[in-house]
């Protein structure tokens, strides 16, 4: 849970005049919504882990671009998103398609039929939907720190939403289409 906002105030303030203890608390409650984002960006959790490795050594080096109060956690995650990116162009990186020629595992389970389905079609949307996506389905989101994650207005958020929701959707049935 986040802290109130009067008390992550006073962390932010302690944090930025160099208490580690202080943006320790304000990033523990962030490290797993930050890790499920880039599991999903990057497509793999050793990177993911990574990722947002150097994502919190970023942000505590530039811990004075955050605001007071309740900013943190889209702030923390925009890094995150951030470092996503620069990975995705790095050469460690395998590229779209051969993200989408690995096979998932098949499960006689239904449910984990569909969570495989639903995964390949996240895993072949463009990357700037997918993190829309991600922000608001997986990690529950408001479409508010949808837009400062992403650095666009809300209402520029609010559309890409809905778009990449129907390509997600229809991802899902054409896929159902081919089986």
């Amino acid at each position: 849970m986040v802290a109130a906002p009067a008390a992550s105030v006073a962390l932010v303030e302690a944090a930025k005049a160099g208490d580690e203890g202080a943006f320790e608390q304000l990033l523990q409650p962030l490290l797993d919504p930050a890790y499920r984002l880039a599991c999903v960006m990057v497509q793999d959790r050793h990177l993911a882990e990574d990722v947002v490795q150097e994502a919190a050594f970023k942000a505590w080096r530039k811990l004075s671009q955050l605001r007071d109060g309740p900013q943190m956690r889209p702030w923390f995650l925009s890094i995150v998103a951030n470092q996503c990116r620069s990975e995705r162009r790095s050469r460690r990186f395998a590229s779209p398609q051969d993200l989408r020629d690995v096979p998932d595992e098949p499960s006689p389970d239904d449910a984990a039929v569909a969570g495989i389905e639903l995964r390949a079609a996240v895993r072949a949307m463009d990357v700037d939907k997918r993190l829309i996506v991600v922000l608001h389905w997986y990690l529950d989101l408001p479409v508010t720190e949808i837009a400062a994650i992403s650095h666009v207005s809300v209402h520029a958020a609010e559309s890409r939403l809905v778009r990449a929701t129907q390509e997600l959707r229809s991802r899902l049935e054409a896929g159902r289409g081919r089986h």
